[in-house]
């Protein structure tokens, strides 16, 4: 339990610095690559939280690949939206494996309009 309070607090604290981030009106390319990056760790909080959650909750004792917990968190119906979850999951990946800017600004678009939507209510799901 503990190391899910831990990871919890970590990733609630993770998802209030990038909204802080998407609030900026006109971020220059410098603030957007930071923002992409703080999302790349969010993300990371996120499924390792979901995955710590699950374990705690019982619902599965061998759970591995971020697609998999997703794929588990959305059939518990921890998560609302698995598509979304999982295109999160692949703009992750898309950023950490090659830089394409037209790519990065796209996810950077998504980011603000609907990932960060999506990750500030799974905090929510999982305080209570």
């Amino acid at each position: 339990m503990e190391k899910f309070k831990l990871k919890l607090n970590n990733y609630e604290k993770s998802v209030m610095k990038l909204k802080e981030g998407t609030k900026i009106e006109e971020p220059s390319d410098i603030e957007i690559d930071g923002i992409l990056r703080r999302y790349k760790i969010t993300f990371e909080l996120a499924w390792k939280t979901l995955k710590d959650y699950m374990e705690y909750q019982g619902f599965s004792n061998r759970i591995g690949s971020p697609r998999e917990i997703i794929q588990q968190a959305f059939k518990h119906g921890i998560i609302e939206d698995g598509e979304t979850w999982i295109k999160m999951m692949l703009s992750r990946n898309a950023l950490s494996h090659l830089y394409d800017e037209n790519t990065s600004r796209k996810i950077y678009k998504e980011i603000k309009k609907e990932y960060i939507e999506l990750l500030e209510a799974l905090i929510e799901k999982l305080k209570k």
